[in-house]
């Protein structure tokens, strides 16, 4: 993008051409020279702008389904949100985590490869401690995991991936699974060090503990469903139609639903006094003649013109009429 000089930018350059602090043909020399600009090979560029807007949507929606999951788990104030999504090699990710963290391997079928679900401790452990009866408190010191300790973050960070089978299905049908807990980074290795991945950071806050879960998506893993993480396919596969059998249930549902019939005989005015004063065998005249239809509603809409009559010993309407659509009332 070219930048744009500001009026007093272009005065301060006039004025130096003209003092002959500045050279024109040096300018012009600089101009025709070509321009080159660093690439890291180390840091590929794997992710668009396009994939990394979309990731940043789906997880977006994740943090939601996490908040609402670890709220009810947990039973205190839990909020999560997302604070960055960046692509950088797999080995800066290993070297900017804690030595000690909770490392979560899952797979997500149909995707072939491995992710990780970084908690950082101090979440981990206050999640620990609310769930075994404590305030959600992180300890000062950082310990290894017990065999039961171990039993319980594996089953609350199972279920959690019911959150991110959730949020993926705008993109596909997924299905993690939990495969393994870490706790030293330098143990778990998913991929080449040098390999591109996705890493979305998710600010957490328990109660007064606040920490990081960072969700590490590895290039390799995605690739072959790059196309879907566009922006125009995403919208493009919202519209999509309905499938067939899907068209089929709705209808089937839609015809046991339960719709008020109610056939008018008239209607009358009388006052409070009259009213009062009605006994057996008064008579109460109505608005329409004995030879006009019956004017029948469905729900508080006319559809139908009908008359009187019995049906095996019992009160029946037949219809006569069909009431065109949009016409609220019957007619005298």
């Amino acid at each position: 993008m070219v930048d744009v000089l500001s009026q007093g930018e272009i005065d301060a350059l006039l004025a130096a051409l003209s003092s002959g602090e500045m050279d024109a043909e040096e300018l012009k020399k600089e101009e025709t020279e070509k321009r080159i600009r660093s690439y890291d090979f180390k840091r590929a560029v794997r992710f668009s702008k396009d994939h990394i807007r979309s990731l940043t949507r789906i997880h977006e929606n994740f943090a939601r389904f996490l908040t609402t999951y670890f709220s009810a788990q947990l039973r205190t104030f839990v909020q999560i949100s997302v604070v960055q999504v960046e692509q950088l090699p797999y080995d800066e990710f290993i070297r900017s985590i804690p030595k000690m963290t909770i490392l979560n391997i899952f797979e997500a079928e149909p995707l072939e490869g491995r992710m990780v679900l970084e908690v950082h401790p101090n979440v981990a452990f206050a999640m620990l401690d609310r769930l075994l009866g404590g305030i959600g408190s992180a300890p000062s010191k950082v310990s290894t995991l017990t065999e039961i300790e171990t039993t319980i973050m594996e089953r609350i960070f199972s279920r959690a991936f019911q959150s991110l089978q959730e949020a993926w299905k705008t993109v596909l049908d997924i299905t993690p699974r939990l495969e393994a807990m870490e706790t030293n980074p330098q143990f778990m290795q998913i991929v080449s060090p040098n390999e591109t991945i996705a890493l979305i950071s998710l600010s957490t806050k328990i109660g007064d503990t606040s920490g990081m879960i960072n969700l590490c998506i590895p290039h390799v893993v995605v690739e072959p469903i790059m196309s879907r993480l566009s922006t125009h396919q995403w919208f493009t596969s919202e519209k999509k139609s309905r499938a067939p059998e899907e068209v089929v249930a709705l209808k089937q549902r839609v015809s046991k639903a339960k719709l008020p019939i109610v056939a008018e005989l008239g209607e009358s005015s009388i006052s409070v006094s009259e009213f009062l004063g009605l006994s057996v065998g008064d008579v109460i005249s109505l608005n329409t003649s004995v030879k006009d239809g019956l004017s029948i509603k469905v729900g508080d809409k006319l559809k139908f013109i009908g008359s009187p009559g019995v049906l095996k010993e019992r009160v029946a309407v037949q219809i006569d009429e069909i009431v065109s659509e949009g016409v609220e009332e019957f007619d005298e």
